[in-house]
């Protein structure tokens, strides 16, 4: 059959039992309600006004720089690390995936005491960095985009990996039975056949460095025009200028509506 197998979808016959629809409604509404409200609530008069402002503009430079930087870190880190999680038998796999997907639950303010902890001027590592090298991450951009490549690249790492396990590995086995070297076969075949998963990856740990809050402001501080980012913005103005923080509000929204509707055909395809 050509474009694939099909897949049949069953269809229950017949309206939804009451029992299932009537909670299935407050749930809609439930998550619904509150970004109609947003855009019911938004000064859409004032609105070029308010992204034009410098403090926005500024916010709004800063979060796309850190938040693709972050996503580069990821990507040259995540993407073999999701390669020998899938790949690669070893002894403690399995808590080496824990550890990794643990900022996807752990509480952002938590991770960002941890890089604290880790990476301050008197953290584990970050006294070496600041003795030898003279750098110091803490309440810098730099920093930004380090918290923010923490508790986005398990996104990426998850993505890939699950697309490296669904892919046939006989192809690289039979390009390494051909003289190929296993990075050549990882570069010139691998890469290829996961590609849409890494850029599914990538494009939802963008989105999360993109609205990261916790870690960002626990590791890099609230300074504006240096590590003020959007989420950061969205909090201090809502203090003092509520229309400002609906307008920033709104640009996130926006882009996680985009976000999402990128991945729906990937999607899609795997349900």
């Amino acid at each position: 059959m050509t474009g694939g197998r099909r897949r049949r979808r069953v269809r229950l016959r017949g309206g939804a039992p009451l029992p299932l629809l009537l909670p299935a409604l407050i749930g809609l509404a439930f998550l619904v309600l509150p970004l109609v409200a947003l855009l019911i609530r938004a000064p859409w008069r004032s609105m070029p006004d308010l992204l034009t402002s410098t403090e926005v503009w500024q916010a709004l430079q800063l979060s796309l720089v850190c938040a693709t930087a972050a996503t580069v870190v990821s990507l040259v880190i995540g993407v073999p690390l999701a390669w020998l999680l899938a790949r690669v038998e070893f002894r403690g796999r399995g808590l080496v995936r824990a550890l990794v997907t643990l900022p996807l639950v752990l509480p952002p303010v938590v991770g960002g005491v941890a890089l604290l902890m880790a990476l301050g001027r008197n953290g584990v590592v970050g006294r070496w960095l600041d003795d030898w090298f003279g750098v110091t991450l803490p309440f810098t951009t730099a920093g930004v985009v380090v918290a923010e490549a923490f508790v986005a690249m398990p996104f990426l790492v998850i993505s890939v990996e699950g697309t490296l396990r669904a892919a046939d590995p006989r192809y690289e086995e039979a390009a390494t039975t051909l003289g190929a070297s296993r990075f050549t076969a990882f570069r010139r075949v691998t890469l290829p056949l996961i590609a849409p998963g890494i850029a599914a990856g990538a494009v939802l740990a963008w989105a999360r460095a993109l609205g990261e809050f916790g870690a960002t402001i626990t590791f890099a501080g609230n300074f504006p025009g240096r590590t003020q980012t959007m989420p950061l913005a969205v909090y201090l103005a809502l203090q003092s200028d509520p229309e400002a923080a609906i307008a920033l509000s709104l640009v996130l929204l926006a882009v996680s509506v985009a976000v999402l509707a990128g991945l729906r055909d990937r999607w899609m395809t795997a349900s």
